[in-house]
């Protein structure tokens, strides 16, 4: 009896031990950190949890998943980045506070990992060169795949594919990418897309993509995925990739630390930053939690002046304009340098989720100009490397619902979540029900189809009875016809794939009614499909081609529309649309000469991205260069004498020549002379060394150890290649002035 007695009392306190609410938690500081009035800014998660994170998603359970990538940039030549240190870990919040308290790995030894999302009941993620899927099985991964084994190639973090953001019309999209994935009864499908942004992509809640690159900080297309590339033999202008606002300027709250600060115009008179030069990550609240205002406003991140601005979206139903929200002030600064922000997110409990990469350097080693490496090395940038931060912005006095398991939900409450103000709820119910195949869903969501209070449900509805292949041309008539503009443009979209089933009679009636809507959006995606109507029936399609051509004959945006529905026949229909619309049939003649000569968008032609020139260059010249020069271009003692601010390296001409031929003999370098009685060979003796290398190389060490970026083009080269000095073999300094006087 003493020993169960025991036993009892053992048990008993190891529960109570288990039932213990309070954990030692990481606590930092946001002083220096200023929000928009009406809201709060609080941390989720850091250091020592947390090492250089890059991009979050959150799981069915609401748990943030977070990808970690420490080897980027620990010094000055990005020394660890091909060391797999990497990883993609969950972190809990274990006495629900609102704080990491605990973080378990899911995946470790990555070699420089930058995007991941809960998708298919799995996840999907990158690690150069490869894109993966595996599947989820108490938290650890089982029965990984290879989706795409030339997702990213070549080249460095910056210009990379990355985001990995499924959309509403059930595909997922990257940035720095054109290709989008998609999962259909097992099986991985990749497809062309337009290219778009450089880090970062999001989506509003019609499902149009928005994206950035380091000196715009908000780019978008004005129309949905794929609308106007299906005609592989035009090419787009004017509706996909298109900046929303002119508006560059950033306002910081402190001087910052940036790499071409030296140029005109980059800084003001108090060296604080003028606009974007490393603008990412944009993304469209749709959180349901902060006021009406702010609804699908496109927040960007601005790490190198330490913000996140804000932008103002307004829909003219061809296009998309944006505005910033504020002059002279920002929604989010810090006069903390180590803030920085490289991707946000909406959360399961509608706040706004901000990753905080918080580290000294984020501009890849290859780019660094002389300038910058200075700067660095003088405020010790270059030591804040074992860092990191998830921060969350909230509406002041938010009370947060608690977040949903999906997994414990029915097909009944999934559907209705279709309906939830979050759009992060939305999408994953969409999600959900798709993966899970839920056919007994099928009845309610045709239901929600046709309930017309809510536009935006319908929408999520209409694409989940996609993804379960549960549409009907009946169905999506009947949705064209009464839904409201944005539903009805959806509607065409998908019913173009029904339209040769459909009777002259049934088509020619829904064209009817869908152009007496005389609505623009409408009229836009209708102009989208009448090349596929066209080549049902010319007779009965013509007309209203003639018709939507003339009406819209000044924006070009739908001479594109009509265009990418087209395939063949564009001759004669050049003909026939020339007296309503000269613009078009030059766009159409211009198809069929590209048709003839299988000249193809690019997008159609690419395989995968190709290593950007400086990366390639900064490659060779470690390999080659370095040993004698120094990674850091100041030169070695008794070898050869610096590049760094060198007059031949600001020559372009004359360092191809030197690269090329080779240099002997004394030099001078800044006033001062080198006679190290060693000649430096010629790279044009070693065949495997091309022009592109070359021009590659001088990208590199014009950008690294000078303030005057630039490049030769290869016929350049190759003229400079069968420049020959006098010897026969090196050039001489002498030699090189006077060609430079030529």
């Amino acid at each position: 009896m003493y020993f169960k007695s025991l036993f009892f009392l053992g048990a008993l306190l190891l529960l109570l031990a288990n039932c213990n609410t309070s954990y030692d938690e990481p606590r930092i500081s946001l002083e220096g950190y200023e929000v928009e009035s009406g809201f709060e800014l609080d941390f989720v998660a850091s250091e020592p949890f947390l090492k250089a994170p890059v991009a979050i998603d959150f799981d069915n359970q609401g748990r943030i998943w977070v990808v970690q990538m420490p080897g980027y940039m620990n010094d000055m030549q990005g020394s660890d980045e091909t060391k797999p240190n990497g990883s993609i870990d969950i972190l809990e919040d274990l006495d629900n506070d609102g704080v990491v308290d605990h973080t378990k790995t899911f995946l470790d030894s990555l070699v420089m990992p930058r995007a991941l999302a809960h998708v298919y009941g799995g996840l999907l993620y990158s690690e150069p060169p490869f894109l993966y899927f595996t599947e989820i099985e108490d938290d650890k991964p089982v029965n990984r795949v290879v989706v795409d084994s030339i997702y990213a190639v070549e080249g460095n973090p910056e210009h990379q594919p990355n985001g990995l953001m499924m959309n509403i019309d059930n595909w997922i999209y990257n940035a720095k990418s054109n290709f989008r994935y998609r999962r259909e009864n097992g099986v991985w499908k990749k497809e062309a897309t337009t290219f778009r942004g450089q880090w970062g992509i999001s989506h509003d809640n019609f499902g149009r993509l928005y994206f950035n690159d380091n000196s715009r900080q908000l780019l978008g297309d004005h129309v949905l995925p794929n609308v106007l590339v299906r005609n592989k033999y035009f090419t787009p202008e004017f509706g996909v990739n298109r900046m929303l606002t002119d508006d560059q300027r950033v306002y910081p709250k402190h001087a910052t630390t940036v790499n071409r600060g030296y140029a005109k115009g980059v800084l003001n008179q108090d060296s604080i930053l003028v606009k974007a030069t490393a603008a990412c990550a944009p993304l469209v609240y749709r959180g349901g939690a902060f006021s009406s205002e702010y609804d699908e406003n496109v927040f960007v991140c601005i790490p190198e002046g330490n913000l996140i601005k804000r932008n103002v979206l307004t829909f003219t139903g061809d296009s998309t304009i944006a505005k910033q929200a504020y002059e002279n002030k920002e929604f989010l600064t810090s006069t903390d340098e180590g803030f920085r922000p490289v991707n946000l997110n909406n959360g399961p409990d509608g706040s706004m989720y901000v990753t905080d990469m918080h580290r000294g350097m984020i501009g890849h080693h290859a780019y660094l100009s002389p300038y910058l490496k200075k700067k660095v090395a003088i405020n010790k940038l270059d030591t804040l490397t074992n860092f990191g931060r998830i921060l969350r912005v909230k509406k002041l006095g938010q009370i947060n619902e608690p977040v949903r398991d999906f997994n414990k939900l029915s097909s009944m409450q999934l559907v209705e979540l279709l309906k939830d103000k979050n759009g992060w709820v939305r999408d994953r119910a969409q999600q959900f029900l798709i993966y899970k195949h839920k056919e007994d869903a099928v009845e309610a969501l045709e239901e929600l189809v046709l309930d017309f209070q809510n536009p935006i449900a319908q929408v999520h509805a209409l694409y989940t009875l996609e993804g379960l292949n549960a549409l009907s041309y009946e169905l999506l008539s009947n949705v064209a016809i009464k839904g409201n503009s944005e539903l009805t443009a959806h509607a065409i979209i998908l019913i173009e794939p029904y339209l040769k089933e459909a009777s002259t009679e049934k088509n020619t009636s829904l064209v009817t009614e869908l152009l007496a809507k005389d609505n623009v959006t409408v009229d836009l995606y209708l102009s989208s499909i009448m090349g596929s109507l066209f080549s049902i029936d010319e007779d009965s399609f013509l007309p209203v081609m003639e018709k939507l051509s003339a009406k819209y004959s000044k924006k070009p945006i739908f001479k594109e529309a009509l265009v990418s529905g087209v395939e063949g026949k564009e001759e004669m229909l050049s003909k026939a649309l020339e007296p309503t619309n000269k613009l078009l049939a030059e766009a159409l003649v211009t198809s069929e000469k590209k048709r003839k000569e299988d000249e193809v968008n690019p997008i159609f032609a690419r395989k995968s991205l190709i290593e950007d020139t400086r990366t390639s260059g900064a490659k060779m010249f470690y390999e080659i260069c370095a040993s004698c020069h120094g990674v850091n271009g100041q030169g070695i003692e008794g070898l050869a004498p610096p590049l760094m601010g060198s007059e031949h390296v600001a020559n372009t001409e004359r360092l191809g020549l030197i690269i090329l031929h080779g240099l002997e003999g004394p030099i001078t370098v800044k006033g001062k002379e080198y006679n190290l009685n060693l000649a430096m060979p010629g790279l044009i003796r070693n065949e495997a060394i091309s022009n592109k290398d070359i021009a590659d190389i001088i990208s590199y060490v014009t950008n690294a150890f000078s303030d005057v970026p630039s490049r030769l083009k290869l016929d350049k080269i190759e003229e400079l290649r069968n420049t020959k000095p006098e010897s026969g073999a090196e050039y001489t300094e002498q030699e090189l002035l006077d060609y430079s006087k030529k």
